[in-house]
């Protein structure tokens, strides 16, 4: 009897297993059909791979995490492994047959994911016969969407545009078609270009940071901590004049509560009113504008810092990012003025970038949603080649001393431009932002609240 009981039983585990194999593949084959239904997924895609990157650790997550993934979904992929800094961006500007690819995929960094930016533009102006040396010119959108596999130290981007760094979720935006729009901004010396920027344009304090950090690499990641702490102590100020072209006529504002969203609706709106006022950032720069609230506007003074912030740049530590209120698809940055002020002052601006204060409530800090700016330091590099030839002299003979003691008085009279987390070669630059200039396979940040909900219960 016990060896009839134990036969029956091996033969409902059976049917178990059976029952639950028939059911996965029901999931299974469901899916598929939903998916295949959907027009919008790409079939063909060319993906770049950065090895060096971050924890080093992009080629380990595409094999385990992402392209088993696109195998399952039916994606046919073709995979270019980075050899050297600008692979990605030389090969989609030249070599790379993108009309047999549905989209264009990085697994790497925003270091990464600019690269794919300045190549995919380059290429898409190139071709439209755009000349992008002229400030005013107006680029061409570009048709394939860019996907992100974040596998680098900060994922700024990753986080404004999706929420979270978790590749899988990337891979997912990407195997459904999902479709984000996000603004470029050009950056120009004179008549001639220098680079795009999709999150953070820092002169000051960001600027410095990274100049120092550069001096550092062999630290890791951990040099930018030390630069940080070392460009706060030297708390050195900068001289010059910001003019800009306010935002005018659009929803929003750069202390809003309210954030950029899946969906969000001030970036539909404002897009709209980006394309139909596209000409104003083509008109020269007239002071006596100001007055009618539409034109170009002046400051001038000595600042610590002079951020645009194309996005949120929100990252694990600084939750809400530099500019909280900043949107993705919008036609417009958000362009934050630090005057000269005490150490304790600015490190209290510093600290809100952690915490749920407002970083703008401050009476040195000011900031402005702006469509176009330009800025040009009190002393121009490019003034006389003798005061330059005259200033690198000093900083021979008394280079490592200022550095070392900065109580000396002797302050640098130019800080340099971040970009993206490059050095600009420039401080007197010329910015404008193009709206919805690219594609991401995201759809914005997803309000926790969605996740949240009971799910419906079935009625029997």
């Amino acid at each position: 009897m016990a060896a009839g009981r134990r036969s029956e039983r091996e033969k409902t585990n059976t049917a178990g297993v059976v029952s639950q194999v028939a059911l996965c593949r029901h999931w299974v084959n469901t899916i598929r059909e939903q998916l295949a239904a959907i027009s919008s997924r790409p079939s063909k895609l060319l993906v770049y791979i950065n090895p060096y990157g971050g924890k080093r650790q992009a080629k380990r997550v595409y094999r385990q995490k992402v392209a088993p993934l696109f195998a399952l979904a039916g994606i046919s992929t073709h995979v270019i492994v980075t050899e050297y800094a600008n692979h990605a961006r030389d090969h989609l500007r030249e070599d790379a047959e993108l009309n047999k690819y549905d989209g264009v995929v990085c697994v790497g960094g925003d270091g990464m994911f600019s690269e794919m930016v300045h190549g995919l533009v380059w290429r898409t102006q190139k071709d439209g016969g755009v000349d992008v040396d002229r400030p005013e010119q107006t680029l061409i959108a570009c048709s394939l969407r860019i996907g992100i596999i974040p596998a680098g130290s900060t994922d700024c981007i990753c986080f404004a545009t999706v929420g979270t760094n978790d590749p899988v979720t990337s891979a997912l935006h990407i195997i459904v078609g999902d479709s984000q729009p996000m603004d470029v901004c050009s950056v120009h010396h004179d008549d001639t270009f220098l680079r795009y920027s999709v999150s953070l344009l820092g002169y000051g304090f960001y600027g410095d940071v990274l100049t120092d950090s550069e001096r550092k690499r062999w630290m890791g990641p951990a040099r930018y901590d030390l630069a940080g702490l070392k460009m706060f102590l030297t708390h050195h100020h900068y001289e010059g004049t910001v003019s800009y072209l306010p935002a005018a006529g659009i929803a929003g504002a750069p202390r809003d509560t309210a954030r950029c969203r899946s969906g969000c609706l001030v970036c539909q709106d404002n897009g709209k009113v980006s394309s139909e006022t596209d000409g104003m950032c083509q008109t020269e720069h007239n002071e006596d504008d100001s007055e009618n609230g539409r034109g170009w506007r002046t400051i001038r003074g000595k600042f610590l810092a002079i951020n645009a912030a194309s996005m949120s740049c929100a990252c694990p530590r600084s939750p809400k990012g530099l500019s909280p209120a900043a949107h993705l698809a919008d036609g417009t940055a958000d362009l934050i003025l630090v005057r000269k002020c005490s150490r304790f002052s600015f490190l209290r601006h510093l600290l809100r970038h952690t915490s749920k204060d407002d970083q703008f409530d401050l009476s040195f800090v000011e900031v402005h949603r702006v469509r176009r700016f330009r800025f040009t330091p009190r002393h121009c590099r490019s003034d006389s080649e003798l005061e330059l030839d005259l200033l690198d002299g000093k900083r021979q003979i008394f280079g490592q001393i200022c550095r070392d003691h900065p109580a000396c008085g002797c302050a640098p009279a130019f800080s340099s431009w971040n970009c993206d987390g490059e050095i600009l070669p420039h401080t007197a630059i010329d910015v404008r932002v193009h709206c919805q200039l690219i594609q991401l396979f995201a759809r914005g940040i997803e309000e926790a609240a969605i996740f949240d909900e009971p799910p419906p219960t079935c009625s029997v």
